[in-house]
């Protein structure tokens, strides 16, 4: 076949993984339904915070190839699924993506591949709703292609752990289907890790961030009560993680981000409504608190702004980073965004800093500030958002009017107040 592997989807779950196999000298397919996208690396330039420009160029070196060219696929040992999975209106899974790279794999699919969906899931997706489509024109699953899932682990500017050395969890379609998906990953990655199955390697995925989701749930209503009470609930976390067993540290925040924690546990949600007909309730409420974090901000920043005597309709809010992670550039999901548009609702002028967001489209209204000191001297109450390296909180916090740290990262002062 012309080339090892083809990975579906080209984002920051499909590119890294791109690049890992690039650098064993697996000769690798990159397909997206982006013309854009592929021109750009084509062209040697990376569109992702986890790899530059140089990284695309030596992807190419080693045979790297991007296209739209769906025909391409059917000359391909082992496929690749990396597309998004996001929420749809009513707050349950869209396959849409998914569906729409199977069916254009089932178009080309051939005797000996292997095809893997990585991208985040409810249980049961591999066989009910992949397995079908793959198998409809007369191909069977074991025995003429494998069909595997093995969940993403990827953590969007972690500078420590990438595409190859998380363990990677892969469960086949039947077990046979496991080993050709093992035999794969175990070029370039370091650990693979056998689940019993498609269904039980999905849900640990789904259990890993609805372990996340939970945790960071909790702390958010601690900080409320916490904050009624005159407890420093990051002093409390500081104290509770100094126990070397049974504890694991979270904090809260302005709210959730990103391509995992706010959107992985509805589909586990979901997917439990749907089969069983009973709520998953910790999961429920856990989005419940966590949705609403962006609003007690504006509430904190209400009560802020009152105690100088100024009303937030009329008032200039600054927000400090707007993306979902400190140091990327990724806006998904970002509380940034809510937190924003209620700002702006109630009657706030605001303005914006970020070195990593040019022009911030999720918020059209908010004005994006180059010059940060005097943004920030100038601002009735300046709230950090994210905390990216480049800020120096506390010099920031000394030069603003009223200083709101969501992050906990500042120091006490006259002027700072903490979530």
């Amino acid at each position: 076949m012309a080339f090892d592997v083809a990975i579906i989807g080209l984002g920051y779950v499909g590119l890294p993984l791109a690049q890992e196999a690039s650098r064993v000298g697996l000769k690798v397919l990159g397909f997206d339904v982006n013309q854009g996208v592929v021109d750009a690396l084509n062209a040697g330039t990376s569109h992702v915070d986890d790899l530059t420009d140089d990284h695309i160029s030596e992807m190419i070196g080693a045979g790297f190839e991007a296209t739209t060219d769906a025909s391409k696929l059917g000359e391909v040992k082992t496929l690749v699924i990396c597309v998004p999975t996001p929420l749809a209106e009513d707050g349950g899974p869209d396959l849409g993506p998914v569906n729409a790279a199977v069916a254009t794999i089932a178009e080309h699919l051939t005797t000996g591949q292997t095809v893997i969906l990585e991208s985040t899931t409810y249980p049961g997706t591999t066989d009910e709703v992949v397995r079908p489509v793959l198998e409809a024109k007369g191909l069977t699953a074991g025995t003429d292609f494998h069909l595997a899932f093995s969940p993403e682990r990827i953590d969007p500017g972690n500078e420590t752990f990438g595409a190859k050395n998380p363990p990677k969890v892969v469960g086949g379609h039947p077990p046979a289907c496991g080993d050709a998906a093992e035999a794969f990953y175990g070029q370039f990655v370091d650990t693979v890790v056998r689940a019993k199955g498609t269904r039980e390697a999905e849900t640990a995925k789904l259990l890993e961030n609805t372990y996340r989701h939970i945790n960071i749930a909790l702390v958010n209503e601690m900080a409320r009560f916490c904050h009624d009470l005159g407890i420093d609930l990051w002093d409390v976390i500081d104290a509770a993680k100094t126990k070397p067993f049974g504890f694991q540290a979270f904090y809260p925040g302005p709210g959730v981000g990103g391509h995992c924690i706010p959107i992985d546990p509805n589909y586990l949600s979901y997917n439990v409504r749907a089969k069983l007909g009973y709520p998953f309730r910790f999961v429920e409420l856990a989005q419940e608190i966590n949705s609403t974090m962006p609003a007690y901000v504006v509430q904190r920043a209400q009560n802020i702004l009152n105690e100088d005597s100024k009303s937030l309709r009329g008032s200039s809010v600054l927000l400090l980073g707007v993306t979902y992670k400190p140091d990327i550039a990724d806006q998904r999901e970002s509380p940034a965004v809510p937190l924003a548009q209620q700002l702006v609702a109630k009657g706030a002028t605001v303005r914006y800093h970020d070195d990593k967001v040019e022009q911030w489209r999720a918020v059209p209204d908010a004005e994006r500030v180059t010059d940060l000191d005097a943004a920030v001297g100038d601002a009735d109450l300046t709230i950090l958002v994210q905390n990216h390296k480049g800020y120096d909180v506390d010099a920031l916090a000394a030069k603003a009017k009223r200083f709101f740290d969501t992050r906990g990262v500042a120091t006490d002062g006259e002027r700072v107040e903490r979530l």
